[in-house]
């Protein structure tokens, strides 16, 4: 773990529960611009620490490919597991809606570029090119991901949302675990941004 890195890893923790926080139970402004704003200000946070030069950002064919691949497979999970929850969590519709109802009013096509240029890219660079890759350093592979991914879903609990939360759990796992076996970045970007850009502006599963 690189100097910065160190210094920075704990309070940028810290300075996500805040952000989060503020995102999904602060009212005021709007929820896609808050959102876009705090995975930005945690990237930049990243950068400064050398998160690019630690990781792969090739973006060659392989990793649009894979990245595609796997947005698509992950698309499909949340499909079923929106199905399945329905039927489980007599609860689940209605907190599903209010995940969407967030951003209601916001241009759909302003949301689209807003999560597949920035949020996206933004959260990769910092849960899992910064945050992850620094824990795995520190504390094995398998035990960086599982804490990573953990730290992931917890600033998901200030939305007060059971279905959002678990929602970042498995996402979070899914990504880690592509982040831990794959060791490319630019692949983990693509897929969080395309998924991201198209299941909440292009087909919600609702």
């Amino acid at each position: 773990m690189s100097g910065a890195g160190h210094r920075l890893l704990w309070p940028t923790v810290i300075l996500a529960f805040v952000l989060w926080f503020v995102t999904f139970s602060l009212p005021w402004y709007s929820f896609w611009i808050k959102i876009s704003l705090s995975a930005g200000i945690l990237a930049a946070l990243a950068l400064r620490a050398g998160a690019a030069a630690d990781n792969r950002l090739a973006f060659d064919g392989t990793a649009v490919f894979q990245g595609l691949l796997f947005a698509a497979v992950l698309y499909g999970i949340f499909w079923i597991g929106n199905e399945i929850s329905s039927l489980i969590f007599p609860f689940a519709p209605q907190q599903v809606g209010a995940i969407y109802a967030k951003g209601a009013g916001f241009p759909l096509p302003v949301v689209f570029l807003l999560l597949l240029l920035v949020t996206g890219p933004c959260e990769e660079i910092y849960w899992r090119g910064f945050l992850q890759k620094n824990l795995m350093l520190r504390c094995g592979e398998t035990r960086g991901w599982i804490l990573a991914t953990a730290i992931y879903a917890g600033v998901h609990i200030l939305s007060f949302n059971f279905m959002l939360f678990g929602a970042a759990a498995v996402a979070g796992t899914f990504w880690g675990l592509l982040y831990m076996k794959l060791k490319r970045l630019d692949t983990l970007i693509v897929c969080h941004s395309v998924w991201s850009a198209f299941i909440f502006a292009v087909l919600p599963v609702t």
